[in-house]
């Protein structure tokens, strides 16, 4: 089976608790779901991106999962597990209760349709790349063939306050 990674996040509360919690509710939703999780990042606190201060920061992590479901079938499973978890889709970049994407399908590359694969915006961003890292330190961008710490050293610091900042959560 192909290597299947979903990157995980949540800024607001959901009828789980907390964004922590309603992660760990959803990985075991995507799990009795029959998507078999291989493994886990450890979760990351991160500050919204692009920034807006009125804004709570989110928590992300990654899982590696194996399933025989295509692409596409994927994505609407993890869609209908968003809107169980009453994630509402207003405008990008909105707080949200679940947001779950495909960030890479093995070494597929789609650019039409959805999912598009890997994830457009995956390579620009320290809250799927770090835990990304954690679960795939091998991991190479099918595309442009860098390395998961190829794509972390070339967003500069996580720690600047007018970049990303993520810390990973005790």
């Amino acid at each position: 089976m192909e290597n299947i990674y979903i990157a995980l996040g949540a800024n607001l509360p959901s009828g789980h608790g907390s964004p922590r919690a309603t992660l760990e509710a959803a990985v075991g939703a995507i799990a009795a779901a029959g998507i078999e999780i291989r493994r886990r990042s450890r979760w990351y606190e991160s500050a919204p991106v692009p920034r807006a201060a009125d804004q709570p920061w989110y928590v992300n992590g990654v899982i590696a999962v194996a399933t025989d479901l295509a692409p596409e079938a994927l994505l609407a499973q993890l869609q209908r597990i968003e809107l169980d978890f009453g994630r509402v889709r207003s405008v990008p970049n909105a707080p949200r209760s679940l947001d779950l994407d495909i960030v890479a399908y093995g070494d597929r590359v789609v650019t039409a349709g959805a999912p598009l694969l890997p994830h457009p915006r995956m390579e620009s961003r320290a809250f799927v790349l770090l835990p990304l890292r954690d679960v795939a330190p091998d991991w190479h961008h099918p595309q442009s063939g860098l390395s998961v710490a190829d794509l972390i050293a070339g967003l500069g610091r996580l720690d600047d306050p007018e970049g990303q900042e993520i810390r990973p959560l005790a």
